[in-house]
């Protein structure tokens, strides 16, 4: 009878882990199916405006439904199987009682051995006592297959590899001193207003070595891909220099943005180098690069909280008073002094209450407060009126003095101050040079600034 109750065992076990596969496979599917559900319904509820506009509500719904069908089926799948499981293996221990007990009582009967009423009796409770716990541990091996289904999705974010990041160049605050000898030099300081900053590198020997930040970028035929097999931009070559403002132009799908994310190491080049103040960008820290630049982006993203928080987000050690110059600079100002509020109206849902435009301002102004050598302004202006757009331009070129300034634009009146236009296409740079020049030569730029060819 111990032999019989080891081999049940053994098929109460294969039990245990068909039903168990089965209702891990459905627990797993439906938590990928509920992630679907619900990144469905966010995506809709950001996009009623657009779903709304086209009459796009019955598709979205049938969508839904068929989403929530999937969903709905793979949980009632993945409970069936859990929820089986428990009564199976409780029957299957009452069957092994009454067969237990049945053989039993027919060794006694028969004198098989030296079995006793006793020895059953015993025997019998024995096997209850054995079979309950697998019982139990069947039932908590169903929430352990719940459980690792959504842990699953955790762990593969985690398991995600983090940022390579082996620059050994910091950025740090510096001040000019004069030392025994009458000669200034660069001593690094805890202060954060000095004005000045330097690039600073400890060599074999542990000594510091500073290079003053100016702000000179350069491409040294550079090449880029986001895939190893598509190549996006070709032999980039350029320079700018302290002062410098460069501006990117051509259709969309040029490379013009794509340059820019370069310089910021959101991507790493396949081939050629990209200097920073002479030092390859790859030696320097990310943050240190990032934070010696001030970007304007196309999509602005602002954040709950004051107007003065999302300014001041560009700079955390800025003062109101900058918060406010820089508003001013931006020509937000106006604005935002007829706010409820003003500086202290809180914004919520990306600043949804605001145009476009009044977005788009605030964005430039947490760029100026920031005050970096290098800003890059992607379409900076371009849900800026006319009229907007000619005195924040003149505001920013004030806030462009003395650094060094990339601009993607498609409006060409915001970009003919440019020390050098370039005219990029298929991801080449086709014609470089100044307004004039460039109109002169009448190329690609000379029928973008004519209306001869529309960018597209």
């Amino acid at each position: 009878m111990t032999v019989f109750i080891l081999l049940f065992i053994v098929v109460m076990l294969r039990l245990v882990k068909l039903i168990g596969g089965k209702s891990g496979k459905y627990f797993v599917l439906q938590q990928k199916s509920l992630a679907n559900v619900n990144g469905f319904i966010e995506e809709m509820i950001n996009g009623q405006k657009v779903i709304k506009v086209f009459c796009h509500e019955p598709q979205a719904k049938a969508e839904f439904d068929k989403r929530n069908e999937e969903l709905c089926h793979n949980a009632t799948q993945a409970n069936k199987f859990a929820n089986i499981m428990m009564p199976i293996m409780m029957n299957l221990g009452n069957v092994m009682y009454v067969f237990v007990g049945t053989v039993g009582g027919l060794m006694v009967i028969g004198g098989v051995g030296s079995m006793t009423l006793g020895g059953i009796v015993s025997f019998l409770q024995l096997t209850k006592s054995f079979v309950q716990p697998l019982s139990q541990i069947s039932q908590q091996v169903n929430s352990v297959l719940m459980a690792m289904a959504g842990a699953e999705r955790i762990f593969s974010l985690l398991d995600e590899e983090a940022e390579n990041d082996d620059g050994d160049v910091t950025l740090v605050s510096v001040k000019m001193e004069v030392d025994a000898d009458g000669a200034e030099q660069m001593v690094e300081t805890t202060e954060q207003h000095t004005g000045m900053w330097a690039w600073k590198h400890i060599d074999e020997a542990g000594n510091a070595e500073y290079i003053r930040l100016a702000g000179d970028v350069r491409f040294k035929n550079v090449d880029f891909g986001y895939s190893e097999d598509k190549e996006v931009l070709h032999d980039i070559s350029l320079y700018a220099k302290p002062g410098h403002k460069i501006a990117f132009v051509g259709a969309t799908g040029a490379g013009k943005t794509t340059i820019t994310n370069l310089i910021n190491r959101f991507y790493d080049i396949q081939k050629g180098q990209i200097t920073y103040d002479g030092i390859d960008i790859k030696r320097i820290k990310k943050d240190d690069l990032r934070h010696s630049l001030g970007i304007v982006l196309q999509d602005v993203n602002l954040f709950t909280g004051t107007v003065m928080e999302n300014i001041r987000y560009g700079n955390l050690e800025a003062t109101d008073e900058e918060c406010i110059e820089a508003a001013k600079k931006a020509n937000a100002h106006g604005f935002i002094s007829m706010l409820p509020s003003g500086y202290q109206t809180v914004l919520s849902g990306d600043g949804s209450g605001l145009s476009q435009g009044q977005r788009q301002l605030l964005s430039i102004a947490r760029a100026a407060v920031a005050d970096p050598p290098v800003m890059i302004l992607d379409e900076a202006t371009s849900s800026i009126d006319t009229r907007t757009e000619a005195i924040v331009q003149s505001g920013m070129d004030k806030l462009m003095e003395g650094r060094t300034v990339f601009v993607i634009a498609h409006r060409l009146s915001t970009v003919q101050n440019s020390n050098v236009i370039m005219v990029l296409e298929n991801g080449r740079i086709i014609e470089r040079g100044t307004h004039e020049d460039l109109v002169a030569l009448g190329g690609k730029y000379y029928q973008l600034y004519t209306g001869g060819l529309e960018l597209e």
